[in-house]
């Protein structure tokens, strides 16, 4: 048995887009997932260990990117970091935001071909 592939979705606040992967990829056998924010007032702000935890890295602006690399430049060293360039035009769970969130990953991990 394969160990569970773990991913690590960001982005400013971590209540809309971070939060709906973290929601929207955590029902998919086979994968750990967690969220976090680049701001101090996130819900759950990223730390290096979220950074070390994970196989992949997903961050929703080059923006989120950036701030990891002048926070966690060493903890970035040899991870796989995706930015998925989803804009913050969302609210939580939104169809759309779904929608973009899988296809964007899908390019990148293996997913089912249905959510269901």
């Amino acid at each position: 048995m394969n160990d569970p592939l773990k991913l690590l979705f960001i982005c400013s606040r971590n209540r809309i887009r971070s939060l709906t992967a973290e929601r929207l990829f955590s029902q998919i056998q086979g994968f750990e997932v967690r969220s976090a924010g680049t701001q101090s007032g996130a819900r759950i702000v990223v730390t290096s260990g979220h950074l070390g935890w994970a196989d992949f890295v997903f961050v929703m602006e080059k923006a989120h990117l950036r701030k990891l690399q002048e926070r966690f430049p060493e903890e970035l060293e040899g991870k796989q970091v995706v930015t998925l360039h989803v804009p913050d035009e969302y609210v939580f769970d939104q169809p759309e935001l779904r929608d973009e969130l899988w296809s964007r990953v899908a390019e990148v991990v293996d997913l089912p071909r249905s959510r269901e």
